[in-house]
């Protein structure tokens, strides 16, 4: 059994940054993937970024280049800094454990 739980949402004007920690507990392997994933009001949920036990990292278009995956494998911690925020990044964010494991999410309003 894994449990993620993740922090760092809130409100933030257009243009701003925050950054989202996602920390796991339990049985944990070595190597593992993790990522993130969003879900607007009204529409499904869609990936954000992946990261695989190679140290490869997928990003959605929409967010390459101002999203920015990490892992701290020490800590079992996971995050993703978002800058340069934009209106339509609003969404509840979830991280996952092998796609098995989810969070229960944190949300994240950009907004003037």
């Amino acid at each position: 059994q894994v449990q993620l739980v993740e922090s760092g949402g809130g409100l933030v004007q257009p243009g701003g940054s925050l950054r989202l920690s996602c920390a796991a507990s339990g049985s944990l392997p070595r190597f593992y993937t993790m990522g993130w994933y969003r879900q607007a009001p009204g529409k499904q949920r869609e990936m954000v970024a992946d990261n695989f036990p190679d140290g490869t990292t997928n990003y959605a278009d929409s967010v390459k280049g101002r999203f920015t995956f990490s892992r701290d494998n020490a800590k079992n911690t996971v995050y993703l800094q978002m800058n340069n925020l934009k209106p339509e990044d609003t969404a509840v964010y979830y991280c996952h454990f092998r796609y098995t494991y989810w969070g229960r999410g944190t949300q994240v309003t950009v907004s003037s």
